[in-house]
């Protein structure tokens, strides 16, 4: 059974989060000279800060780029979490034994952790003259973030933190052969046909953007094709998700609907106008549990998401 989200409130927060991507200003990432024996490194991060990097970090504090971390073998002292309890459910295997903090980092909870990293995931954390009051408890580096940054781009800049360039190229070069095979071994199920990913919580739905999260995936990597209706989604977006009526999904017209359900009693689904979307008519309503990776970024999120596209079409 999947787990059901009951809370609007830690829902309405998810939906705010999971779009910090879309705040900050990018920036570049450079070294400067230093030995190997030296204890620390200065790098300069997206916001151009120079921040001393501890060599080998082992008290580190990454909210919501927890899958960056894993990924490279590194394990926080503290894992993200919103509202009561949730937190990314498909990172446990590796996580389950690390406390959460939450996803506003409140000083007194970082402070309790006593980090000797605090990687930052957006802008948007560090404003209002926070950066300077995490500063003082760590060395605060704030990741590139915002519109046209992919998650590769911060898989390397986060390989380069911990000096570990060749694993984060290695690891995208895992997930682009795993996006080839997977081209290949699926052939017509993919070419000219059409797809859309919704979210559906609290008896709402929310489409994904063609160009982000799991629209990307679908659109940009394996080249499904995109539904008129995500295309006009898309063009107001501000997040991965945008609120989408049923009315809307009615005339959805995708040959595959990928749900990511976090309400199992939702009544919009014994509506009629939900029971007559064609995908849902056709039988080709793949869904999946909101402790799947369908919400999220990065490269554990990314290769999951192709592997459940691989299980329901093959």
């Amino acid at each position: 059974m999947f787990k059901n989200r009951k809370s609007i409130l830690a829902a309405a927060a998810l939906v705010a989060l999971l779009g910090l991507a879309a705040c900050g200003n990018p920036g570049n990432t450079t070294d400067s000279s230093s030995s190997s024996a030296a204890e620390t490194r200065s790098l300069t991060d997206a916001q151009d800060h120079t921040v001393e990097i501890p060599n080998k970090p082992n008290r580190v504090i990454a909210s919501y780029l927890e899958d960056y971390l894993v990924a490279l073998d590194e394990k926080p002292v503290a894992q993200w979490t919103v509202g009561q309890g949730s937190i990314q459910d498909y990172l446990q295997d590796e996580l389950e034994d690390v406390p959460t903090i939450s996803y506003d980092l409140p000083y007194e909870e970082v402070l309790k952790y006593e980090p000797d990293l605090l990687l930052i995931g957006s802008s948007a954390t560090v404003e209002g003259g926070k950066y300077d009051e995490y500063a003082k408890i760590a060395p605060t580096y704030v990741v590139k973030n915002g519109d046209g940054v992919t998650w590769e781009d911060q898989l390397n800049e986060i390989g380069k933190v911990f000096n570990k360039e060749d694993q984060a190229k290695q690891v995208e070069e895992d997930y682009k052969t795993l996006i080839t095979q997977t081209k290949e071994d699926l052939g017509d199920k993919i070419k000219g046909k059409s797809a859309a990913v919704l979210w559906v919580t609290n008896n709402s739905a929310f489409m994904v953007a063609e160009d982000r999260s799991s629209g990307r995936l679908l659109y940009g990597d394996l080249g499904f094709e995109v539904p008129e209706l995500t295309k006009e989604v898309s063009e107001q977006a501000t997040s991965d998700w945008s609120a989408v009526s049923l009315e809307s999904l009615s005339q959805l017209d995708a040959d595959y609907l990928f749900l990511v359900n976090s309400d199992q009693g939702a009544a919009m689904f014994e509506d009629p106008l939900w029971q007559n979307i064609p995908a849902v008519k056709n039988e080709q309503l793949h869904e999946f549990g909101p402790e799947t990776s369908w919400l999220y970024n990065g490269p554990i999120a990314y290769t999951k998401m192709v592997e459940n596209i691989n299980e329901v079409l093959k």
